[in-house]
């Protein structure tokens, strides 16, 4: 063997670029924020190879319900701005919301953040929102994944992806089958564009400046509307329920009806936000393709009996939500369709 090869310096991980010591103080720094969202089936903490958690002695034939999710280019204005206190609440937001319209309560989270070189600030910033989010939610973060891969984004980027579970029993799934003519639509207000359309935006952005105030507007993180779903689906008998995510009202709200029956939706019933004003007039978006692309601030549909219309409105304000009767099921034929007039 050469001996000069012996004299070498040994190469170790931080050289090819992974820092295990900061993988470990980010564990630590975040370990509060998980505490905090703790609920009693949670069997183990954050730390090992595996989260535990058992199902809520309440339900008598609980049926388990999952999601996943990202946070899509709305992360590309989180880096430009050094925005990374909320991206972590649209990250939650996104799973719980779509696990909530089954009719389910959402019992726990997973996240998944990647990056090239892990800045321990930076990466403490996004998993306290997480964190929130889980507190706003009423799931428990039980758990996630801190990857460092050198080469595979650019410096002080990252990626974000999460995993919702939840429960509900099996009596009582939301699966759309008894909307009928004459239900009513009720719309929950957004508290922006979301997690959705952000690449529409971002070009927008290169065209026309946005102020301190509508940056605020863009970069609002999106709704969480689990507790207040949840109380209302105690209370009053809830038909079905749509995510107003990518696709908006026109594409979201046919997913949960039966054949046969068409959403009609009063697109004047309820106040769209400014911002929505901003993005079509700098954009020069066409009207449909605005329903297309954005919520258009309706972020939950909530489908309810007639009769039921104005106690689950009730109910829905005092829990804190902006509450529009946006419209009426009719009957139709063939596919599900939603009509904006």
């Amino acid at each position: 063997m050469d001996d000069s090869s012996m004299s070498k310096p040994g190469l170790s991980y931080r050289d090819a670029g992974v820092d295990i010591d900061a993988g470990d103080a980010l564990v630590e720094a975040i370990k509060p924020f998980a505490r905090r969202t703790m609920r009693p089936e949670v069997l183990a903490g954050i730390g090992g190879f595996g989260a535990l958690c058992a199902l809520p002695k309440k339900y008598r034939e609980p049926v388990l319900v999952s999601g996943t999710d990202g946070v899509g280019t709305k992360l590309k204005l989180a880096f430009a701005l050094s925005r990374h206190d909320t991206v972590g609440i649209d990250l939650v937001a996104m799973s719980v919301n779509d696990v909530l319209v089954q009719g389910a309560e959402p019992l726990f989270f997973l996240d998944y953040f990647a990056c090239g070189k892990l800045e321990v600030e930076t990466g403490k910033e996004v998993v306290r929102g997480i964190a929130k989010g889980c507190e706003l939610a009423g799931c428990a973060l039980i758990g996630g994944e801190t990857a460092e891969m050198p080469g595979m984004y650019p410096p002080g980027e990252y990626d974000l992806a999460g995993f919702c579970v939840g429960v509900v029993e099996r009596s009582r799934i939301l699966d759309g089958r008894g909307i009928a003519p004459g239900d009513l639509l009720l719309g929950l207000g957004s508290s922006g564009a979301h997690s959705n359309g952000y690449s529409l935006i971002r070009k927008i952005m290169e065209k026309a400046k946005a102020d301190a105030a509508l940056l605020d507007a863009i970069m609002a993180p999106t709704r969480i509307y689990v507790k207040p779903v949840l109380e209302l689906l105690q209370s009053v008998p809830v038909k079905g329920l749509a995510h107003i995510t990518g696709g908006g009202l026109v594409e979201n709200v046919p997913r949960i009806l039966p054949e046969n029956l068409v959403a009609k939706i009063e697109r004047k019933s309820w106040q769209r936000p400014a911002l929505f004003d901003w993005l079509q007039r700098e954009g020069n978006v066409g009207e449909d393709e605005m329903h297309r692309v954005f919520n258009c601030g309706i972020g939950m549909v909530v489908v309810v009996a007639a009769g039921d219309a104005k106690r689950a409105a009730e109910c829905l304000r005092g829990a804190g939500e902006t509450v529009y009767e946006i419209g009426a099921i009719e009957r139709g034929s063939g596919e599900p369709r939603a009509v904006l007039a």
